[in-house]
Protein backbone atom coordinates (compact mmCIF):
# COMPACT_ATOMS: atom_id res chain seq x y z
CA UNK A 1 0.00 0.00 0.00
CA UNK A 2 1.48 3.33 -1.12
CA UNK A 3 0.78 5.90 1.59
CA UNK A 4 1.77 8.83 -0.65
CA UNK A 5 -0.93 7.96 -3.20
CA UNK A 6 -3.60 7.84 -0.48
CA UNK A 7 -2.39 11.18 0.88
CA UNK A 8 -2.51 12.69 -2.61
CA UNK A 9 -6.03 11.36 -3.25
CA UNK A 10 -7.14 12.77 0.11
CA UNK A 11 -5.86 16.21 -0.90
CA UNK A 12 -7.75 15.89 -4.20
CA UNK A 13 -10.85 14.57 -2.36
CA UNK A 14 -10.89 11.58 -4.70
CA UNK A 15 -12.78 9.32 -2.31
CA UNK A 16 -13.71 6.81 -4.99
CA UNK A 17 -10.03 6.29 -5.80
CA UNK A 18 -9.22 5.86 -2.08
CA UNK A 19 -12.02 3.34 -1.68
CA UNK A 20 -10.72 1.34 -4.63
CA UNK A 21 -7.18 1.19 -3.21
CA UNK A 22 -8.40 0.30 0.28
CA UNK A 23 -10.49 -2.61 -1.00
CA UNK A 24 -7.35 -4.34 -2.34
CA UNK A 25 -4.95 -3.44 0.49
CA UNK A 26 -3.83 -5.45 3.51
CA UNK A 27 -5.71 -4.60 6.72
CA UNK A 28 -2.43 -4.21 8.66
CA UNK A 29 -1.18 -1.63 6.13
CA UNK A 30 -4.45 0.31 6.31
CA UNK A 31 -4.29 0.31 10.11
CA UNK A 32 -0.70 1.57 9.98
CA UNK A 33 -1.79 4.44 7.72
CA UNK A 34 -4.73 5.34 10.00
CA UNK A 35 -2.46 5.34 13.06
CA UNK A 36 -0.27 7.95 11.35
CA UNK A 37 -3.12 10.38 10.58
CA UNK A 38 -4.91 12.90 12.77
CA UNK A 39 -8.21 11.69 14.23
CA UNK A 40 -10.49 13.42 11.71
CA UNK A 41 -8.56 12.11 8.66
CA UNK A 42 -8.44 8.63 10.18
CA UNK A 43 -12.21 8.71 10.67
CA UNK A 44 -12.77 9.83 7.07
CA UNK A 45 -10.61 7.03 5.63
CA UNK A 46 -12.09 4.48 8.04
CA UNK A 47 -15.59 5.28 6.81
CA UNK A 48 -14.45 4.61 3.22
CA UNK A 49 -13.55 1.01 4.09
CA UNK A 50 -15.71 -1.83 2.78
CA UNK A 51 -17.94 -3.08 5.62
CA UNK A 52 -16.39 -6.54 5.63
CA UNK A 53 -12.93 -5.00 6.23
CA UNK A 54 -13.78 -2.40 8.86
CA UNK A 55 -13.70 -4.69 11.90
CA UNK A 56 -10.41 -6.34 10.87
CA UNK A 57 -8.76 -2.94 10.34
CA UNK A 58 -10.15 -1.70 13.65
CA UNK A 59 -8.62 -4.71 15.47
CA UNK A 60 -5.19 -3.75 14.10
CA UNK A 61 -5.35 -0.11 15.21
CA UNK A 62 -3.43 1.16 18.22
CA UNK A 63 -5.46 1.30 21.47
CA UNK A 64 -5.31 5.11 21.39
CA UNK A 65 -6.69 5.32 17.85
CA UNK A 66 -9.39 2.73 18.65
CA UNK A 67 -10.47 4.82 21.62
CA UNK A 68 -10.58 8.01 19.50
CA UNK A 69 -12.63 6.41 16.73
CA UNK A 70 -15.06 4.85 19.21
CA UNK A 71 -15.91 8.37 20.38
CA UNK A 72 -16.07 9.91 16.90
CA UNK A 73 -18.25 7.33 15.12
CA UNK A 74 -21.97 7.20 15.78
CA UNK A 75 -23.48 4.55 18.04
CA UNK A 76 -24.78 2.43 15.18
CA UNK A 77 -21.35 2.30 13.49
CA UNK A 78 -19.63 1.48 16.77
CA UNK A 79 -21.99 -1.36 17.62
CA UNK A 80 -21.57 -2.82 14.11
CA UNK A 81 -17.77 -2.76 14.46
CA UNK A 82 -17.90 -4.38 17.91
CA UNK A 83 -20.31 -7.04 16.68
CA UNK A 84 -17.92 -8.01 13.88
CA UNK A 85 -14.82 -8.19 16.08
CA UNK A 86 -13.52 -11.54 17.31
CA UNK A 87 -14.24 -11.92 21.00
CA UNK A 88 -10.64 -11.52 22.23
CA UNK A 89 -10.21 -8.35 20.13
CA UNK A 90 -13.49 -7.09 21.58
CA UNK A 91 -12.19 -7.60 25.14
CA UNK A 92 -8.88 -5.89 24.30
CA UNK A 93 -10.84 -2.92 22.96
CA UNK A 94 -13.16 -2.69 25.98
CA UNK A 95 -10.16 -2.68 28.33
CA UNK A 96 -8.84 0.50 26.70
CA UNK A 97 -11.91 2.68 26.04
CA UNK A 98 -13.65 5.03 28.50
CA UNK A 99 -16.20 3.55 30.92
CA UNK A 100 -19.18 5.21 29.24
CA UNK A 101 -18.30 3.50 25.92
CA UNK A 102 -18.14 0.13 27.69
CA UNK A 103 -21.49 0.85 29.30
CA UNK A 104 -23.03 1.72 25.93
CA UNK A 105 -21.78 -1.52 24.37
CA UNK A 106 -22.93 -3.67 27.30
CA UNK A 107 -26.40 -2.13 27.13
CA UNK A 108 -26.71 -3.26 23.52
CA UNK A 109 -25.34 -6.78 24.12
CA UNK A 110 -27.37 -9.90 24.82
CA UNK A 111 -27.50 -11.13 28.41
CA UNK A 112 -25.26 -14.10 27.57
CA UNK A 113 -22.65 -11.95 25.87
CA UNK A 114 -22.82 -9.33 28.63
CA UNK A 115 -22.12 -12.02 31.21
CA UNK A 116 -19.16 -13.31 29.16
CA UNK A 117 -17.72 -9.83 28.68
CA UNK A 118 -17.90 -9.08 32.40
CA UNK A 119 -16.28 -12.45 33.16
CA UNK A 120 -13.38 -11.74 30.79
CA UNK A 121 -12.91 -8.19 32.04
CA UNK A 122 -12.57 -9.56 35.58
CA UNK A 123 -9.65 -11.86 34.75
CA UNK A 124 -6.28 -10.57 36.07
CA UNK A 125 -4.54 -8.39 33.50
CA UNK A 126 -1.55 -10.73 33.01
CA UNK A 127 -3.53 -13.97 33.02
CA UNK A 128 -4.34 -16.40 30.21
CA UNK A 129 -8.03 -15.62 30.70
CA UNK A 130 -7.50 -11.98 29.73
CA UNK A 131 -6.11 -12.83 26.28
CA UNK A 132 -8.06 -15.96 25.28
CA UNK A 133 -10.90 -16.16 22.77
CA UNK A 134 -14.08 -18.25 22.95
CA UNK A 135 -14.30 -18.70 19.18
CA UNK A 136 -12.96 -22.21 18.71
CA UNK A 137 -14.22 -25.48 17.19
CA UNK A 138 -15.49 -27.96 19.77
CA UNK A 139 -16.47 -31.51 18.85
CA UNK A 140 -17.83 -34.59 20.63
CA UNK A 141 -16.02 -37.93 20.56
CA UNK A 142 -19.20 -39.73 19.44
CA UNK A 143 -19.27 -37.68 16.22
CA UNK A 144 -18.29 -39.19 12.89
CA UNK A 145 -15.57 -37.47 10.88
CA UNK A 146 -18.04 -36.43 8.17
CA UNK A 147 -20.30 -34.88 10.81
CA UNK A 148 -17.37 -32.99 12.30
CA UNK A 149 -16.34 -31.62 8.89
CA UNK A 150 -19.92 -30.56 8.21
CA UNK A 151 -20.00 -28.70 11.54
CA UNK A 152 -16.70 -26.95 10.76
CA UNK A 153 -17.98 -25.86 7.34
CA UNK A 154 -21.09 -24.44 8.97
CA UNK A 155 -19.43 -22.61 11.87
CA UNK A 156 -16.04 -21.66 10.35
CA UNK A 157 -16.98 -18.04 9.45
CA UNK A 158 -17.55 -17.28 13.13
CA UNK A 159 -14.39 -18.97 14.44
CA UNK A 160 -11.01 -17.29 14.86
CA UNK A 161 -9.21 -20.51 13.94
CA UNK A 162 -10.34 -23.91 12.67
CA UNK A 163 -6.97 -25.59 12.27
CA UNK A 164 -7.11 -27.16 15.73
CA UNK A 165 -10.31 -28.74 17.08
CA UNK A 166 -11.09 -29.57 20.70
CA UNK A 167 -13.09 -32.58 21.91
CA UNK A 168 -15.22 -32.01 25.03
CA UNK A 169 -17.81 -34.04 26.91
CA UNK A 170 -21.33 -32.95 27.88
CA UNK A 171 -19.92 -30.85 30.74
CA UNK A 172 -17.36 -29.13 28.46
CA UNK A 173 -14.46 -31.04 30.08
CA UNK A 174 -11.54 -31.21 27.65
CA UNK A 175 -11.02 -34.81 26.53
CA UNK A 176 -8.96 -34.65 23.36
CA UNK A 177 -7.52 -32.60 20.55
CA UNK A 178 -7.05 -33.08 16.81
CA UNK A 179 -6.02 -30.98 13.84
CA UNK A 180 -7.98 -30.21 10.71
CA UNK A 181 -5.39 -32.29 8.88
CA UNK A 182 -6.29 -35.30 11.06
CA UNK A 183 -9.93 -34.87 10.08
CA UNK A 184 -9.28 -34.44 6.36
CA UNK A 185 -7.17 -37.60 6.01
CA UNK A 186 -9.43 -39.75 8.26
CA UNK A 187 -12.17 -42.02 6.91
CA UNK A 188 -15.59 -40.29 6.90
CA UNK A 189 -17.19 -42.99 9.06
CA UNK A 190 -14.48 -43.01 11.73
CA UNK A 191 -15.40 -41.69 15.17
CA UNK A 192 -13.68 -38.60 16.56
CA UNK A 193 -12.88 -40.53 19.74
CA UNK A 194 -10.83 -43.01 17.71
CA UNK A 195 -8.56 -40.43 16.07
CA UNK A 196 -8.26 -37.72 18.72
CA UNK A 197 -5.11 -37.27 20.82
CA UNK A 198 -5.57 -37.43 24.57
CA UNK A 199 -2.14 -36.09 25.51
CA UNK A 200 -3.06 -32.43 25.62
CA UNK A 201 -0.95 -29.36 26.37
CA UNK A 202 -3.27 -26.89 28.11
CA UNK A 203 -3.25 -24.10 30.69
CA UNK A 204 -5.48 -22.60 33.36
CA UNK A 205 -7.32 -19.29 33.02
CA UNK A 206 -5.25 -17.77 35.85
CA UNK A 207 -1.84 -18.88 34.55
CA UNK A 208 0.50 -16.00 33.71
CA UNK A 209 0.38 -15.07 30.03
CA UNK A 210 4.19 -15.17 29.89
CA UNK A 211 4.02 -18.85 30.86
CA UNK A 212 1.44 -19.36 28.11
CA UNK A 213 3.84 -17.84 25.60
CA UNK A 214 6.56 -20.25 26.75
CA UNK A 215 4.24 -23.25 26.22
CA UNK A 216 3.25 -22.13 22.72
CA UNK A 217 6.91 -21.56 21.81
CA UNK A 218 8.12 -24.81 23.37
CA UNK A 219 5.54 -27.06 21.67
CA UNK A 220 5.18 -25.08 18.39
CA UNK A 221 1.43 -24.63 18.87
CA UNK A 222 -0.92 -22.55 16.75
CA UNK A 223 -3.35 -22.34 19.67
CA UNK A 224 -3.38 -23.40 23.32
CA UNK A 225 -6.58 -24.57 25.07
CA UNK A 226 -7.42 -22.77 28.33
CA UNK A 227 -9.44 -24.52 31.02
CA UNK A 228 -10.92 -23.64 34.40
CA UNK A 229 -10.08 -25.44 37.65
CA UNK A 230 -12.42 -28.33 36.70
CA UNK A 231 -10.63 -28.75 33.34
CA UNK A 232 -13.65 -27.39 31.47
CA UNK A 233 -12.62 -25.76 28.19
CA UNK A 234 -13.40 -22.04 28.34
CA UNK A 235 -11.25 -20.63 25.55
CA UNK A 236 -8.07 -20.78 23.50
CA UNK A 237 -5.08 -18.50 23.10
CA UNK A 238 -3.96 -18.16 19.48
CA UNK A 239 -0.44 -17.55 18.23
CA UNK A 240 -1.21 -13.96 17.11
CA UNK A 241 -2.07 -13.08 20.71
CA UNK A 242 1.12 -14.79 21.87
CA UNK A 243 3.16 -12.53 19.57
CA UNK A 244 1.53 -9.52 21.27
CA UNK A 245 2.42 -10.97 24.69
CA UNK A 246 6.05 -11.48 23.66
CA UNK A 247 6.23 -7.92 22.31
CA UNK A 248 4.73 -6.52 25.52
CA UNK A 249 7.07 -8.55 27.74
CA UNK A 250 10.13 -7.54 25.72
CA UNK A 251 9.09 -3.88 25.87
CA UNK A 252 8.61 -4.15 29.64
CA UNK A 253 12.04 -5.75 30.03
CA UNK A 254 13.68 -3.01 27.94
CA UNK A 255 12.07 -0.39 30.18
CA UNK A 256 13.25 -2.10 33.36
CA UNK A 257 16.75 -2.64 31.98
CA UNK A 258 16.97 1.09 31.29
CA UNK A 259 15.68 1.91 34.81
CA UNK A 260 12.28 3.10 33.54
CA UNK A 261 8.82 2.41 34.93
CA UNK A 262 7.08 0.16 32.33
CA UNK A 263 4.24 1.83 30.39
CA UNK A 264 1.88 0.77 27.59
CA UNK A 265 1.55 4.29 26.19
CA UNK A 266 3.34 4.97 22.89
CA UNK A 267 6.27 7.41 23.07
CA UNK A 268 4.79 10.24 20.99
CA UNK A 269 1.40 9.93 22.70
CA UNK A 270 2.69 10.06 26.29
CA UNK A 271 2.79 13.33 28.23
CA UNK A 272 6.01 15.03 29.31
CA UNK A 273 5.11 14.96 33.02
CA UNK A 274 4.06 11.29 32.86
CA UNK A 275 7.34 10.31 31.18
CA UNK A 276 9.34 12.38 33.65
CA UNK A 277 7.53 10.70 36.55
CA UNK A 278 8.34 7.25 35.11
CA UNK A 279 12.03 8.13 34.89
CA UNK A 280 12.48 10.03 38.15
CA UNK A 281 11.80 7.13 40.54
CA UNK A 282 14.66 4.90 39.42
CA UNK A 283 17.01 7.83 38.78
CA UNK A 284 16.38 9.01 42.33
CA UNK A 285 17.07 5.53 43.74
CA UNK A 286 20.26 5.18 41.69
CA UNK A 287 21.40 8.70 42.55
CA UNK A 288 20.99 8.07 46.28
CA UNK A 289 22.71 4.69 46.03
CA UNK A 290 25.58 6.33 44.15
CA UNK A 291 26.33 8.46 47.22
CA UNK A 292 28.14 5.41 48.60
CA UNK A 293 30.94 6.14 46.13
CA UNK A 294 31.22 9.62 47.64
CA UNK A 295 31.58 8.16 51.14
CA UNK A 296 34.30 5.79 49.93
CA UNK A 297 36.29 8.60 48.29
CA UNK A 298 35.94 10.71 51.46
CA UNK A 299 37.11 7.77 53.59
CA UNK A 300 40.30 7.45 51.52
CA UNK A 301 40.79 11.22 51.17
CA UNK A 302 44.19 11.14 52.85
CA UNK A 303 45.42 8.60 50.29
CA UNK A 304 44.16 10.76 47.42
CA UNK A 305 45.78 13.91 48.87
CA UNK A 306 49.18 12.24 48.99
CA UNK A 307 48.93 10.54 45.58
CA UNK A 308 46.70 12.80 43.46
CA UNK A 309 47.46 10.68 40.39
CA UNK A 310 45.07 8.04 41.71
CA UNK A 311 42.12 10.38 40.99
CA UNK A 312 42.85 10.41 37.25
CA UNK A 313 42.01 6.73 36.84
CA UNK A 314 38.76 6.59 38.84
CA UNK A 315 36.43 7.26 35.82
CA UNK A 316 38.19 4.62 33.69
CA UNK A 317 37.94 1.95 36.40
CA UNK A 318 34.29 2.70 37.15
CA UNK A 319 33.29 2.78 33.45
CA UNK A 320 35.11 -0.46 32.66
CA UNK A 321 33.58 -2.21 35.65
CA UNK A 322 30.08 -1.00 34.75
CA UNK A 323 30.48 -2.06 31.11
CA UNK A 324 31.83 -5.50 32.07
CA UNK A 325 28.94 -6.07 34.48
CA UNK A 326 26.37 -4.90 31.92
CA UNK A 327 27.70 -7.36 29.35
CA UNK A 328 27.25 -10.31 31.71
CA UNK A 329 23.87 -9.22 33.09
CA UNK A 330 22.46 -8.68 29.58
CA UNK A 331 23.53 -12.16 28.44
CA UNK A 332 22.23 -13.85 31.59
CA UNK A 333 18.89 -11.98 31.54
CA UNK A 334 18.42 -13.07 27.94
CA UNK A 335 19.36 -16.67 28.81
CA UNK A 336 16.88 -16.66 31.70
CA UNK A 337 14.15 -15.39 29.36
CA UNK A 338 14.88 -18.25 26.96
CA UNK A 339 15.07 -20.79 29.83
CA UNK A 340 18.67 -21.60 28.88
CA UNK A 341 19.87 -21.17 32.47
CA UNK A 342 18.24 -21.44 35.90
CA UNK A 343 19.22 -21.26 39.56
CA UNK A 344 20.51 -24.86 39.39
CA UNK A 345 23.15 -23.67 36.87
CA UNK A 346 24.52 -20.86 39.05
CA UNK A 347 27.76 -22.72 39.87
CA UNK A 348 28.41 -23.34 36.17
CA UNK A 349 27.68 -19.70 35.37
CA UNK A 350 30.05 -18.47 38.12
CA UNK A 351 32.88 -20.76 36.94
CA UNK A 352 32.39 -19.77 33.30
CA UNK A 353 32.18 -16.02 34.01
CA UNK A 354 35.23 -16.24 36.29
CA UNK A 355 37.33 -17.73 33.49
CA UNK A 356 36.01 -15.19 30.99
CA UNK A 357 36.73 -12.33 33.40
CA UNK A 358 40.31 -13.56 33.92
CA UNK A 359 41.00 -13.51 30.18
CA UNK A 360 39.27 -10.15 29.70
CA UNK A 361 40.74 -8.59 32.86
CA UNK A 362 44.35 -9.63 32.16
CA UNK A 363 44.11 -8.44 28.54
CA UNK A 364 42.69 -5.03 29.53
CA UNK A 365 45.17 -4.68 32.41
CA UNK A 366 48.18 -5.47 30.18
CA UNK A 367 47.19 -2.82 27.63
CA UNK A 368 46.42 -0.38 30.44
CA UNK A 369 49.74 -0.99 32.22
CA UNK A 370 51.72 -0.16 29.06
CA UNK A 371 49.54 2.88 28.35
CA UNK A 372 50.01 4.36 31.84
CA UNK A 373 53.73 3.56 31.91
CA UNK A 374 54.77 4.52 28.35
CA UNK A 375 52.26 7.12 27.16
CA UNK A 376 51.16 8.80 30.40
CA UNK A 377 54.57 8.24 32.06
CA UNK A 378 53.36 7.45 35.56
CA UNK A 379 55.55 5.36 37.90
CA UNK A 380 55.33 1.54 37.66
CA UNK A 381 53.72 1.44 41.13
CA UNK A 382 50.73 3.54 39.98
CA UNK A 383 50.45 1.55 36.74
CA UNK A 384 50.54 -1.70 38.72
CA UNK A 385 47.88 -0.59 41.23
CA UNK A 386 45.51 0.58 38.47
CA UNK A 387 46.05 -2.58 36.36
CA UNK A 388 45.63 -4.95 39.31
CA UNK A 389 42.45 -3.07 40.31
CA UNK A 390 41.21 -3.41 36.74
CA UNK A 391 41.60 -7.21 36.83
CA UNK A 392 39.79 -7.52 40.17
CA UNK A 393 37.09 -5.05 39.07
CA UNK A 394 36.36 -6.98 35.86
CA UNK A 395 36.18 -10.27 37.79
CA UNK A 396 33.85 -8.76 40.39
CA UNK A 397 31.69 -7.02 37.78
CA UNK A 398 31.17 -10.15 35.70
CA UNK A 399 30.35 -12.28 38.74
CA UNK A 400 27.89 -9.68 40.07
CA UNK A 401 26.38 -9.14 36.61
CA UNK A 402 25.84 -12.86 36.08
CA UNK A 403 24.71 -13.91 39.56
CA UNK A 404 22.34 -11.12 40.54
CA UNK A 405 19.76 -11.74 37.74
CA UNK A 406 19.71 -15.48 38.58
CA UNK A 407 19.22 -14.75 42.29
CA UNK A 408 16.49 -12.22 41.43
CA UNK A 409 14.62 -14.83 39.40
CA UNK A 410 14.93 -17.33 42.26
CA UNK A 411 13.42 -14.72 44.62
CA UNK A 412 10.52 -14.13 42.17
CA UNK A 413 11.86 -10.68 41.20
CA UNK A 414 12.02 -9.67 37.54
CA UNK A 415 15.68 -10.28 36.46
CA UNK A 416 15.45 -7.28 34.11
CA UNK A 417 15.70 -5.03 37.18
CA UNK A 418 19.25 -6.33 37.68
CA UNK A 419 20.40 -4.66 34.48
CA UNK A 420 22.89 -1.98 33.49
CA UNK A 421 21.99 0.94 35.84
CA UNK A 422 21.75 -1.09 39.06
CA UNK A 423 24.69 -3.37 38.25
CA UNK A 424 26.83 -0.33 37.35
CA UNK A 425 26.03 1.36 40.66
CA UNK A 426 26.95 -1.75 42.65
CA UNK A 427 30.16 -2.38 40.68
CA UNK A 428 31.23 1.28 40.96
CA UNK A 429 31.14 1.01 44.75
CA UNK A 430 33.05 -2.28 44.81
CA UNK A 431 35.70 -1.10 42.32
CA UNK A 432 36.47 2.01 44.39
CA UNK A 433 36.83 -0.07 47.57
CA UNK A 434 39.25 -2.42 45.74
CA UNK A 435 41.18 0.51 44.22
CA UNK A 436 41.76 2.48 47.40
CA UNK A 437 42.36 -0.59 49.53
CA UNK A 438 45.15 -1.70 47.19
CA UNK A 439 46.60 1.81 47.02
CA UNK A 440 46.63 2.16 50.82
CA UNK A 441 48.50 -1.13 51.22
CA UNK A 442 50.95 -0.88 48.32
CA UNK A 443 51.95 2.79 48.33
CA UNK A 444 54.48 3.84 51.01
CA UNK A 445 52.10 6.20 52.81
CA UNK A 446 52.85 7.21 56.38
Amino acid sequence: MDFTIITKLLAEKDYYGIKKILSTSQVADIAEFLNMQDASTALLVFRLLPKDMAADVFAHLSPTRQSELSVLVNEKELLQIIEDLYFDDKIDFLEEVPAYVVKKILQNSSETERKLINQFLNYPEDSAGSIMTIEFVDLKKEMLVREALAKIRETAPNKETIYTCYVTDANRVLEGILSLRDLVIAEPEQKIGDIMRTEIIYANTHDDKEEIAELVKKYDLLALPITDNEKRLVGIVTVDDILDVIEDENTEDFHKMAALEPTDIEYLESGVLAMARNRIVWLLILMLSATFTGYIIRHFQSTLEKVVALTVFIPMLMDTGGNAGSQSSTLIIRSLALNEVSFSNIAQVIWKEFRISLVVGITLASVNFLRILVIEKYPPTIAGIVSLTLILTVITAKLVGSCFPILAKQLKIDPAIMAAPLITTIVDTISLIIYFSLASRILPIV
